[in-house]
C-alpha cells in the first residue's frame, strides 16, 4: 500500500522555504526566498538609451580621476600639502608604536591585491560550477581589467612614494594609484554585485557595511604605513569604480541584446543567475524524491 509522504514541521532554528526545504534562520534573514526575488519586467529604456546613460556614467567617473591625476602631475600645492601633512602625521604616530606597525604590516599582507584576486578567482570557479557561467566570466574579466589598468596608470603617472627619515615600511613601484586600494574596492564590489540578487534587505545592508569597512581599512593601512598618499588611495577607488561601472554597463547591454529583462544596480549584475547562486536550479532539475514515513513502508 502506497501512502502519501507526511509533511513535518520545520526543525528548530529553521524555516520552511517555497520548495518545501528547511532553511537556517540566519540564512533566511540574509537571503531572499525564490518567490520574493526580482521578477522579469518590460524594459524601461531602449538599448540606445542605455548606451547613452552608460557613456555619461563612464564620463562622470573618468573626470574625477583625470582631474586628480592632473593635480598630482602639476604638484598643485593644496593637494600636495594635504598629502604630505597626513603622511607625516601618521608616520610620526606609527613610528612610536611598534605594535601598531606590526598590525598594519599584517593587514598589508592580508589585504594584498593578490589575496583579493585569489578570492575573485575562487568565487568565479564556484559560480562556474553552479552554472552561473556569465557571472563567473564577468567577475574574472572585471578583476583582470582593474589589475592591468592599475599597473598601466602607475607607469603613466610615475609618482614616487612618500619618503621619511624614519620609515616604518617600504614598498616597490610607483605610488599613484594605490594597487591595494584599487583591488580591495574592485573585488569587494564584484562580490557584492554578484550576490545582491539573493540577499534580503538585511543581507544587503550587511554586505555594504562589511564591504565599506574592508575598503576603508585597506586605504587607511596603506596611508598609515607611509607607502601611499591620500590621493593615491582615492585614485585607486575611482579607478575601481570606473571598472565596475564599465563592465557592469557592458554586461547589462549584453543582457538587453539577448532579450533579457532590464535590471537595476540594486538587483546586482545578473538577477537571472539567482537560482544558480543559491543552488536552487539544482533542485529544479534534480528534485529530491519524497521520503515515505517509516511506518508507511511496512504497510
Amino acid at each position: 500500500m502506497i501512502t502519501q509522504p507526511q509533511s513535518f514541521p520545520p526543525g528548530p532554528g529553521s524555516v520552511r522555504d517555497g520548495r518545501g526545504y528547511d532553511r537556517p534562520v540566519l540564512r533566511a534573514k540574509l537571503t531572499l526566498p525564490p518567490e520574493e526575488r526580482a521578477e522579469s519586467r518590460q524594459p524601461t529604456r531602449t538599448l540606445a538609451g542605455r548606451l547613452a546613460l552608460g557613456g555619461l556614467a563612464a564620463l562622470a567617473v573618468a573626470l574625477p580621476f583625470t582631474l586628480l591625476a592632473l593635480l598630482v602631475l602639476s604638484k598643485w600645492h593644496p593637494l600636495a600639502s594635504l598629502d604630505a601633512r597626513v603622511a607625516d602625521d601618521l608616520n610620526s604616530y606609527a613610528s612610536d608604536r611598534p605594535h601598531l606597525v606590526d598590525v598594519l604590516r599584517t593587514l598589508g599582507v592580508v589585504l594584498d591585491p593578490w589575496v583579493f584576486r585569489a578570492i575573485a578567482m575562487v568565487i568565479a570557479g564556484w559560480l562556474w560550477q553552479r552554472g552561473a557561467h556569465r557571472l563567473a566570466i564577468w567577475a574574472l574579466v572585471t578583476t583582470a581589467i582593474g589589475g592591468v589598468l592599475g599597473v598601466l596608470l602607475k607607469l603613466v603617472v610615475t609618482r614616487a612614494r612618500p619618503a621619511f627619515e624614519q620609515p616604518v615600511a617600504h614598498a616597490n613601484g610607483y605610488s599613484f594609484p594605490s594597487g591595494h586600494a584599487l583591488n580591495s574596492f574592485l573585488v569587494t564590489g564584484v562580490l557584492i554585485l554578484v550576490f545582491l540578487p539573493v540577499l534580503s534587505q538585511a543581507g544587503r545592508w550587511l554586505a555594504w557595511v562589511l564591504g565599506a569597512a574592508v575598503v576603508l581599512l585597506t586605504g587607511f593601512d596603506r596611508i598609515a604605513l607611509g607607502v601611499h598618499y591620500v590621493s593615491d588611495v582615492v585614485a585607486g577607488w575611482i579607478v575601481a569604480l570606473a571598472c565596475l561601472a564599465g563592465t557592469a554597463g557592458a554586461f547589462e547591454i549584453w543582457r538587453r541584446e539577448h532579450g533579457r529583462p532590464s535590471s537595476t544596480p540594486a538587483e546586482g549584475v545578473d538577477p537571472d543567475a539567482a537560482d544558480e547562486i543559491s543552488g536552487e536550479s539544482t533542485y529544479a532539475h534534480n528534485p529530491a524524491p519524497p521520503t515515505a514515513h517509516p511506518r508507511a513502508s511496512r504497510k
